[in-house]
């Protein structure tokens, strides 16, 4: 893992980056969550020149994914008020029961209880010693085939606990198309 060497705030044209140096070969731009910031890591040795013509060759990219990011249903969830959150629950709360109920025959599997939260960092969960599973309240706002694929995901984990080969052997098996769908959800 390269370390880094010193972390500091530029301002490359109309961006402002936090640039990271480090122990490393090549330059890596990222664009993050869920404010848009710009990141870039550089090889310690590279000069700022360098650095700066780099940005502002990928200005158009950047724009177009800090524009994807304040679109993006994340942000929305991130400024809900309590109102729209418990829309969002009712929401999810009047699907999940009917997806759990086709596919558990399919699975061969059976839930436990069902809760439902508004969770930042996951999904779903599931406990498979006693088979309830947790649903994210937040997926009302992504197309249905997302609640379908975290629904499949967390009845899978009846099966097998861990995100291994098994696992997603059973999730090609299930749901052929869970990557497309999980795409959805980043």
């Amino acid at each position: 893992m390269a370390r880094s060497l010193r972390s500091e705030p530029v301002s490359i044209g109309s961006f402002e980056v936090q640039l990271t140096r480090k122990r490393i070969k090549n330059m890596h731009l990222r664009v993050k969550p869920p404010d848009g910031r710009i990141e870039v890591s550089a090889p310690a040795h590279l000069p700022l020149r360098d650095i700066e013509r780099f940005v502002l060759a990928k200005a158009d990219w950047i724009a177009r994914q800090q524009q994807a990011i304040a679109a993006a249903p994340a942000r929305a969830a991130d400024t809900a008020s309590p109102e729209e959150q418990a829309v969002w629950k009712a929401v999810v709360a009047a699907c999940v029961p009917a997806l759990i109920e086709a596919w558990e025959p399919i699975m061969g599997v059976r839930a436990g209880k069902l809760a439902y939260r508004n969770m930042k960092s996951r999904w779903g969960s599931c406990q498979p010693a006693t088979g309830r599973i947790c649903i994210n309240t937040r997926l009302a706002l992504y197309p249905p085939e997302c609640l379908e694929y975290v629904v499949v995901h967390e009845l899978c984990h009846l099966l097998e606990r861990g995100h291994g080969p098994r696992f997603r052997a059973l999730m090609d098996a299930f749901l052929p198309d869970w990557q497309q769908r999980r795409a959805k959800l980043r």
